[in-house]
């Protein structure tokens, strides 16, 4: 008979050994404090650098990259980038200007600044020229008329004043008038003479009949001079009848007696 075989050891066999937590759950409360803290300080720094180099690339001014230790970049010189060469900096390089060092003295500057009493006292002269008109009073005229009754005055033509142009040349002194003299004077608007009629006709007597224009004596009977009348009193013609023939002087009727 062949033995049973072996059952094994009368123990259970040992479980999966327990994970055992890690290290941020092992850690104390004041540890895991500063462990928060430093993540979040990080963070926000790495959020700046990010955001400056950023803003960089779009101004173009990108940041130089920083490589090696602290000590070998202090000891690198920081070198600027060489400028793309153009024709004033050849120029400039070519024929290089040497730049004034020292400063002008203060007094020789005052000096130099201030006018020249030549300049000071020089005046600014103006000549031009100024027009006026003045006016030119009209004549008057008299002339005698024998239809107007004596000693009457009847103003035919009626005057108008005339216009004379004057040109002054005028000379100024810092906009002050120093002379002023006359150029031309020329008259632009000839005058009218006045005109004015006076009358030489002397009135009729009283002792005119005033039916008749011209002198007709008032009498009992006045006959035509050189007729067959008897008078007493004569009259010369022609002699217009303006009123009634009650002398009958008139004796065709057509209104001039004694011609």
């Amino acid at each position: 008979m062949q033995p049973p075989p072996n059952p094994g050891p009368p123990y259970a066999p040992p479980s999966s050994p327990v994970p055992r937590p890690n290290w941020f759950r092992r850690a104390s409360p004041a540890s895991r404090t500063a462990v928060i803290l430093g993540s979040v300080t990080l963070s926000i720094l790495l959020l700046c650098c990010t955001g400056t180099a950023i803003i960089g690339a779009l101004a173009g001014e990108p940041e130089p990259t920083k490589t090696g230790t602290a000590a070998e970049q202090a000891q690198q010189p920081i070198v600027a980038a060489p400028a793309e060469p153009t024709e004033e900096a050849d120029a400039q390089v070519a024929s290089p200007v040497a730049m004034p060092t020292a400063t002008p003295d203060a007094t020789e500057s005052s000096v130099s600044a201030s006018p020249t009493p030549s300049a000071a006292a020089s005046p600014v002269i103006r000549v031009t020229t100024e027009t006026e008109q003045a006016t030119v009073r009209y004549g008057a005229r008299t002339v005698k008329d024998a239809s107007l009754a004596e000693g009457k005055r009847v103003v035919r033509t009626k005057g108008v004043n005339g216009v004379r142009t004057l040109t002054y040349e005028v000379t100024t002194s810092n906009g002050v008038r120093t002379a002023r003299k006359l150029v031309t004077s020329v008259v632009t608007k000839q005058p009218v003479t006045q005109v004015v009629a006076v009358g030489t006709k002397k009135p009729q007597s009283s002792k005119c009949d005033p039916n008749y224009s011209g002198c007709v004596p008032m009498a009992s009977d006045v006959d035509c001079a050189g007729g067959s009348g008897d008078g007493p009193a004569y009259v010369s013609g022609p002699i217009r009848v303006i009123g009634d023939d009650h002398y009958d002087l008139d004796r065709d009727g057509d209104g001039t007696a004694c011609d």
